[in-house]
């Protein structure tokens, strides 16, 4: 079995970061989780208030042969807002912030060059927070796999569909084949 590697993401709600990651081609697992903050072992309905100080994040276990973690990055920036502060779209809070948790110096070099391009596409500041890989709390068991149980539940309807269908619009040749 060929080495993988992880990459640990924040970008809003976890279950559009988890939706998206699972159809890349390359991804061995994606799992949502809590990282962060300081209070360990968190719960759902603590992140949610706001006070734990963790972000809802994703942890991608990939295969760098097949997708680069450079890749893995630019598909982040595509499919999240990184220049709004604590929010993405309707969902506000400190747990929404726009974060990449990096696991090596080799990730943070990548990371610091992505956000310098990146910075160039978007029109306003990126307020992306770049830290290295902090205690991983793995969700509450139905928030795994949330858009491929809910499909159809209103939020993954509204807000998640939209970010699949613009993942698989712009990066159609990196897809798992459905």
């Amino acid at each position: 079995m060929a080495a993988t590697e992880l990459a640990t993401l924040g970008g809003g709600c976890f279950w559009c970061l988890e939706a998206v990651y699972q159809q890349l081609k390359g991804v061995q697992h994606v799992e949502s989780g809590y990282t962060g903050g300081q209070v360990k072992n968190p719960s759902y309905e603590q992140i949610c208030d706001g006070n734990t100080g963790h972000a809802e994040a994703v942890k991608i276990e990939f295969d760098p042969a097949i997708v680069s973690y450079r890749e893995i990055l630019e598909i982040f920036f595509t499919i999240h807002d990184p220049t709004t502060l604590n929010r993405q779209g309707n969902d506000v809070g400190t747990q929404y912030r726009s974060v990449i948790y990096y696991h090596s110096p080799q990730q943070l070099d990548c990371a610091k060059h992505v956000i310098a391009e990146m910075a160039n596409v978007w029109d306003a500041p990126l307020v992306t927070e770049l830290l290295p890989v902090e205690t991983w709390y793995k969700a509450e068991d139905y928030h795994q796999n949330y858009y491929r149980n809910n499909p159809l539940q209103g939020y993954c309807a509204f807000v998640v569909a939209p970010k699949v269908a613009k993942f698989r619009k712009t990066f159609s040749e990196k897809m798992v084949p459905v």
